[in-house]
């Protein structure tokens, strides 16, 4: 009796968890798609998408590809590969087509608009930094199902199509949440912080990585509680709000990356 209701309660945790529960579904740039794979009968497939490795999660006795479709790409079919990046075994799915708004922001600091020689040297130098942060891909459990970092409102949606001083600038890769300096952080999940360090544009930063791919960002801080290689929990608080780098006032932006690819981070919000 003692098994039997153990393994009821480890399968609701698997479905609390699971592909049906967060991340919801959403086939567009800056969303995230759910590919049905194989039963399961072994180990996990490898599955791969533009030649990074995708997250796959278990779900009944079947496995699933759950994947993050960059901002940049294009509508119609993409391709998963299956065992290796160049493997003839493939998957599609459909990406639908999405315009997101745009947003005009005006910067007082025009360095933070047009940088000079020095700063594109910074930038370059951390730009590296942070990819390898992004491009992190562990295989410790996933707890997809995350709680909002800051208790503050939305200020800016993900996806919008910035102006900076009137300037086209890359997509709002991220959620905006404002709230006062010093208003805590916690993490969204159970996480291993990755890295932490202080950029030109996102100022003082940690990213923490949830397992295969899925890595949250974090900038604009005004402290750091963490330093890389610790392990937190969900709720766990891993710093506080700031306006370091480029911002116009004290705000949270809060990034999620699978696969490499931003995406929108309410698809992995508990109701």
């Amino acid at each position: 009796m003692i098994k039997y209701h153990l393994a009821i309660f480890l399968s609701l945790l698997l479905f609390t968890n699971s592909v049906y529960g967060t991340p919801k579904q959403n086939n567009v740039p800056g969303g995230v798609i759910i590919v049905p794979l194989d039963k399961v009968t072994s180990a996990a497939p490898k599955v791969y998408y533009k030649n990074r490795r995708v997250m796959v999660l278990e779900k009944d006795e079947q496995w699933h590809a759950v994947v993050g479709i960059p901002l940049s790409a294009k509508a119609g079919k993409h391709t998963l590969q299956l065992g290796s990046a160049k493997a003839k075994k493939q998957k599609t799915f459909t990406v639908k087509n999405k315009e997101y708004k745009k947003q005009y922001i005006t910067v007082k600091n025009k360095r933070h608009v047009n940088p000079n020689p020095a700063d594109l040297k910074r930038i370059k130098g951390e730009r590296s930094l942070i990819g390898k942060a992004l491009t992190t891909f562990s295989n410790r459990d996933v707890q997809t199902a995350f709680v909002l970092p800051v208790d503050g409102p939305m200020s800016s949606p993900f996806g919008l199509r910035r102006f900076f001083n009137k300037q086209p600038r890359k997509p709002h890769s991220g959620l905006d949440l404002a709230a006062p300096q010093g208003t805590p952080i916690v993490a969204p999940s159970n996480a291993t912080v990755v890295d932490t360090g202080d950029y030109f544009f996102n100022g003082n930063t940690v990213f923490l990585d949830h397992g295969q791919g899925l890595i949250t960002m974090y900038c604009h801080m005004h402290t750091i509680d963490v330093k890389p290689g610790d392990s937190v929990k969900q709720g766990e608080q891993i710093g506080t709000v700031g306006k370091t780098g480029r911002v116009t006032g004290p705000h949270l932006h809060w990034g999620v990356s699978l696969n490499n690819a931003r995406v929108n981070p309410n698809l992995f919000l508990k109701k």
